[in-house]
Order: C-alpha cells, then sequence, then structure tokens
C-alpha cells in the first residue's frame, strides 16, 4: 500500500511538471487544425495511429497507452514560420504572416501516462491512465493594416488548448481500448487568453477606418475512443501488423466577448466556432523487426468533418448581426509514414537511433464563396523528415553520464530520449474569383509557404 502512495504522489509532481511544459507554448498555424503533437510522430508525416507507443498516444490514439510501462512523461514545443503573398487582379500585392516571420511561443505538448501495475495497484494491471495538453486547433494569422484585404481580416487568433484525462485498458493481448476527455478552453496566460477577429471598418454602421476587433472566449468538453489490434507478431512476440481506429467528437465553443471600435467596447457580442468531429484509420507494417533493427511503414486516413462549421456570425447584445458565413466542407487527409530504428550500437551500447520520413496530403476545407484570408487555406502537401536518440539506463551521455543516473533523488530514468522534427508546408496556389460585393476583396492569388520545426523530450521511469 506504502508503494501505491509513495507512486501515485511521484505521478501528481510529475503531472505538475507536465502542466507547466505544455502550457507555456500557445498554438501558432495557419489552417485550423494543427496535426503535430509530437515530434516523433511529425517527423512521420502524423501516421502514427497505429503504432502510438510512446506518451503522444494520448492524442494520436489512447489505446496505445497499453504499450507503455512504468511512468512515462513527453513535452515538447514546436517553431512555425512562412508567408502568404497576395496579388490582387489589379496587380496590387500585399503578404501575411504569423504575427511575425516565426510565431512565437510556437505549438507546444505536455503528456504524462501511468501503468497502475507498475505504480503497485496489481489488480488493475491492464490499465494505463495518463492527462496531456495539446493545441490541436488554433490559428494566427496578421495583415497590415494598409492591405487591400483590411476590411475584411487584418488579425485572427485562436490560442485554445486542450486538456486531455484519459484511460486505456487491455482487453486482450492482441486488443486495446481508449477512451479520453477534451477540455477546450482558454487562459490568460496562453496568448491573449482569448479568440479574436480585427478589421478596418468599410464604412456604414461605424466610419470607415475604424479598427473593428471582436473577441470572446468559452470551454467546451469533447470526448475520444480509440482502438489498437495486433493483427500479426513474430517469433518474439512483438506487432508486426497493427490496426487502428480513432474518433474524435464535436465540440460547440460559444465565444462571449465584446465587439469594439478603436479600442472602444460597443456592444457586448457573441459567436459560435464548432470544432468538427474527426475519425482516424490506420495500418502499421514492420517490414523487418528484431532485436538490431527496425523498420515500420504506416498510412492513416483522417475524415474531418468541417462541414459542421456553417458561421461565424457575431450576435451583439441590441440583436444586430454581423454574418459571417463559412459553409465549409468535409475533407480527408492522407498520412503516410516511415521509421527505420537501430536498437543496438556497438559503439554506443544503450543508445538507440531513429530516422524518419513521411508525407501528408491535406484537402482545403474553405469554399471559394466563403474564403477568408484570415485562414488562407488550400490544399496542402507536407513533406516531413526527424531523428530520435533515446538513451536507456545502461547508456551514458559522451561517455560521461550515465543516462540512470539522471533524474531528482531516488526517481532514476530508465529511458531518456530527444525527437526532432522538420516539416515543409506547400500549399498549392489559390485564386479566388467570382466574389462580390463587401467581400470583393478577396478576389487574387494566394501563395502560401511554411516551414515548421520542433523537439520532444521524453523520459520514462
Amino acid at each position: 500500500m506504502l508503494d501505491a502512495q509513495s507512486g501515485i504522489r511521484r505521478v501528481l509532481m510529475l503531472l505538475t511538471l507536465t502542466v507547466i511544459v505544455g502550457i507555456t507554448a500557445p498554438v501558432s498555424a495557419q489552417v485550423p487544425r494543427v496535426y503535430g503533437q509530437g515530434s516523433a510522430a511529425s517527423g512521420m508525416g502524423n501516421a502514427f495511429a497505429a503504432q502510438a507507443d510512446n506518451p503522444s498516444a494520448l492524442h494520436y490514439n489512447p489505446a496505445g497507452m497499453t504499450q507503455l510501462r512504468g511512468v512515462q512523461l513527453m513535452g515538447g514545443l514546436s517553431l512555425v514560420g512562412g508567408v502568404t503573398d497576395f496579388r490582387s487582379p489589379a496587380g496590387v500585392t500585399t503578404t501575411g504572416d504569423h504575427d511575425g516571420t516565426v510565431a512565437w511561443p510556437g505549438p507546444g505538448h505536455g503528456y504524462l501516462t501511468a501503468n497502475l501495475q507498475d505504480l503497485g495497484v496489481s489488480s488493475l494491471g491492464n490499465v494505463t491512465v495518463g492527462i496531456g495538453i495539446t493545441t490541436p486547433f488554433g490559428s494566427v494569422m496578421r495583415w497590415p493594416d494598409n492591405s487591400p484585404l483590411r476590411t475584411i481580416t487584418t488579425f485572427t487568433a485562436l490560442p485554445l488548448f486542450d486538456i486531455k484525462p484519459t484511460i486505456a485498458y487491455q482487453v486482450t493481448q492482441d486488443l486495446s481500448i481508449g477512451v479520453g476527455a477534451d477540455i477546450y478552453t482558454f487562459a490568460s496566460f496562453f496568448g491573449e487568453g482569448h479568440a479574436e477577429l480585427r478589421s478596418i471598418s468599410p464604412g456604414g454602421l461605424v466610419p470607415a477606418g475604424s479598427k473593428l476587433e471582436f473577441n470572446g472566449k468559452d470551454t467546451a468538453a469533447g470526448f475520444n475512443v480509440g482502438g489498437l489490434y495486433t493483427a500479426l507478431r513474430n517469433g518474439s512476440g512483438q506487432p508486426i501488423a497493427n490496426l487502428a481506429v480513432v474518433y474524435r467528437s464535436q465540440a460547440t465553443l460559444h465565444l462571449d466577448g465584446a465587439f469594439s471600435a478603436n479600442g472602444v467596447k460597443i456592444q457586448d457580442a457573441t459567436t459560435t466556432l464548432v470544432l468538427p468531429q474527426v475519425i482516424t484509420g490506420g495500418i502499421a507494417l514492420w517490414p523487418i523487426r528484431n532485436p538490431e533493427r527496425e523498420w515500420k511503414v504506416e498510412l492513416n486516413v483522417d475524415y474531418v468533418g468541417w462541414k459542421s462549421v456553417r458561421s461565424l456570425d457575431i450576435h451583439l447584445a441590441n440583436g444586430f448581426t454581423i454574418p459571417q458565413p463559412q459553409n465549409w466542407k468535409s475533407t480527408y487527409t492522407i498520412l503516410v509514414g516511415t521509421e527505420y530504428r537501430w536498437l543496438q550500437l556497438e559503439r554506443f551500447p544503450g543508445w538507440e537511433v531513429a530516422v524518419r520520413g513521411g508525407y501528408t496530403n491535406q484537402q482545403t476545407q474553405v469554399p471559394d464563396l466563403t474564403f477568408n484570408p484570415g485562414v488562407p487555406s488550400a490544399d496542402l502537401h507536407v513533406i516531413s523528415g526527424g531523428i530520435g536518440l533515446i538513451c536507456r539506463e545502461n547508456g551514458s551521455f559522451l561517455g560521461l553520464i550515465p543516462c540512470g543516473s539522471l533524474g531528482v533523488g531516488p526517481l532514476k530514468p530508465k529511458l531518456v530520449g530527444l525527437d526532432l522534427f522538420y516539416q515543409a508546408f506547400l500549399y498549392e496556389p489559390r485564386t479566388i474569383s467570382g466574389v462580390s460585393g463587401i467581400r470583393a476583396p478577396v478576389n487574387g492569388r494566394y501563395d502560401t509557404t511554411l516551414h515548421a520545426g520542433g523537439l520532444s523530450v521524453r523520459v520514462s521511469f
């Protein structure tokens, strides 16, 4: 009983550290959905649902948590940079960015998992619990106040994060399931602590040239469910063919805040933002898996129910409504990734090295008629690459510091890992035409290229 209590105290201490890591990096991304929530997975094009063998399984497939022994902690962040170039039909050009050439801070993630048997609760040996903080949805985009797009948008931001308490259960040797809550919220220490939409008034109810702003915040709950099935194993009992399915529910945020002009509040205001349901299917195969080497290839397919985003109409307290039609369409995303690992290095005993690569093809969800440069969406190709380093307790850093000696007091790691990734986001050029009326300024060509890189640190006890 004392061992179990001691284990629980250690988990609480690690949970505090995880929360600190996760909340120090608000979201920054051009499209509303942020795929990368772990550097190892990002290096594989985020094709990870059927592997899910590190703490980021909390996000990619909660059922994968049953593969994790002991207590495991992961935290990391990414940097996102790049621009969108716009050319109007008249030849006027301007450039938008992420509130700077590089969005800072970038998207962050933090995870903690614990196998209950390894904490001394032997009656629940098939149960693994965890909690995570991620940034799965969000955006930030800035355009100059004098751009031809100014009456549509000058700035948008959605510094939203997700708190994820999760539990997984190993039903049989080959089948695991996981379920978790998604608590989407804002906080004052996380970006500006609310969603923002800014533009320049074209005239009418508010004098032309006035700086308009809507901001609002809310908390909403959703859930996620995952399954992981091992169809084939090698002679050592290791999986060589896995199947995965993950469902993430829709959630609705009622963003309550204010509508202002030139910094002066005009009215209380509200809008509704629907976060879509996401269904993921995946298959992972290991053509090579032995004590010396592993090679994995994986295919994931995502269905994203963006059709639930019908409008972002802003409703003022006086009954007036500012229409913001969206009418987005649901999309599919194809994610392909691979990883090659060397498990036994003669010159570096106790170390493992992995190289990774991936490709993602994502369809745009925004139709021409409701296109908004605040989310300059287009069909997207993402090229990914990464490396991973693991030092086990019998390894040493630079031949001097045993990895198993790191830690605090009696809390010594069995594994320390570092993952790095780079991604190039290659958006297809998009030309908008035929939009009339007050939204006519969006007509023109948009060219976007982004770059992202980041790291995750992983520790297993």
